[in-house]
């Protein structure tokens, strides 16, 4: 099988794409026992590996016509002109591009959180956030692995969004380790696991309900993780830089609800563009989708302490303001609760095939 790229409609898309960085890489000499909290998330996060092999059954397919059997209501253009217009044919082949351009999106995100999390083992300066963001480190290596062994199954993939790079350039480029922090374990983990949660919560392809579920329990626990360190960091700073930090949230959050647009599917498909885009601009089931994309967001970023006028605002604004007393630690167990009962129930599905295999042998 060939690489991943040679499945994006787009062959001109480059093979590599290098982020120059400048910051200073920080040793821990204290050695110290560190922080309870963060000490047991580490400790939870070595208990938690898992293998993307052997856990998920890679024998499973997706279904022909919609690969990850999701209701019709969700597709963008559901309703539209462009929608009516189409043949049987032509809306096989757009819920395969649809749903492929959304999990490539996942994959090409788990790939900028890897290299995040590497930067904040660097970075970051106390040696318990350091002995966590390595155990992140493995994790989204797995996430990768996982999503592109998905991606294969759909016969095709598309390259990051611009948006999406974007936002992974400005993680990557400032030198202030919190930036990165704030920017994918804030904004990009945040709205992933929530979009994680709509697949898993409403596909009715096993494969691709397993595939999200075991990352969102991963996924989970890194919220966590940059919950609990910059909770501990930004009461330091002074009120400017934590207005800083508030002026490049509201940023973030309006670039990624406004921009986040899978204009290279319409493309590739032939459609017009600017009418899908405007159409699913104004879908009341996009409007609802992308405000339930900040259900993990707004939580965390109230917990940390980044709640000035101006970003309750700008959540008041986007219709999310309502989302701040979610419980992150519940959702944290359901995560982990729905993956263990997949665990489960995949279990039982293996132990009666070997029963009937075996049945059939006697």
């Amino acid at each position: 099988m060939g690489t991943l790229r040679e499945l994006y409609p787009m062959p001109e898309i480059d093979k590599h794409w290098s982020v120059p960085q400048q910051f200073d890489a920080t040793f821990d000499f204290e050695y110290d026992e560190g922080r309870t909290t963060l000490m047991h998330l580490y400790q939870k996060g070595k208990d938690m590996q898992w293998d993307a092999v052997n856990r998920i059954d890679w024998t499973q397919e997706l279904d022909f016509e919609n690969p990850m059997q999701l209701p019709d209501e969700g597709v963008a253009l559901h309703g539209s002109p462009m929608w009516e217009k189409m043949t049987k044919k032509e809306k096989i082949e757009f819920r395969r591009h649809a749903q492929a351009w959304n999990i490539s999106q996942f994959m090409q995100g788990e790939q900028a959180a890897l290299i995040c999390a590497a930067k904040i083992v660097e970075s970051v300066p106390d040696l318990d956030a350091k002995f966590y963001a390595a155990t992140q480190v493995m994790d989204e290596a797995r996430h990768v692995e996982a999503y592109k062994k998905l991606m294969q199954k759909f016969g095709v993939a598309y390259p990051m969004t611009e948006p999406l790079r974007q936002l992974v350039d400005e993680a990557l480029r400032d030198s202030r380790w919190d930036f990165t922090y704030l920017a994918m374990q804030v904004v990009i983990e945040g709205l992933a696991l929530a979009a994680f949660g709509t697949i898993r919560d409403l596909a009715q392809n096993p494969l691709a309900r397993m595939v999200n579920a075991y990352v969102m329990e991963d996924e989970a626990r890194h919220v966590a993780f940059g919950r609990l360190s910059l909770r501990d960091y930004y009461p330091q700073l002074t009120q400017a830089e934590r207005d800083e930090r508030e002026e490049f949230l509201v940023e973030a959050c309006y670039h990624m609800r406004d921009r986040f647009e899978a204009r290279e599917v319409y493309e590739t498909l032939g459609l017009p563009v600017e009418e899908c885009v405007a159409w699913a601009a104004q879908s009341e089931i996009q409007k609802l989708f992308k405000t339930m994309l900040f259900q993990r967001i707004v939580p965390v970023v109230k917990d940390i302490g980044l709640w000035g006028p101006k970003i309750r605002k700008a959540y008041e604004d986007m219709g999310v303001l309502h989302y701040a007393d979610q419980d992150l630690d519940t959702l944290a167990k359901q995560d982990e609760a729905i993956a263990k009962d997949l665990d489960t129930r995949h279990q039982d599905v293996r132990t009666a095939y070997v029963k009937a295999v075996a049945g059939a042998a006697e």
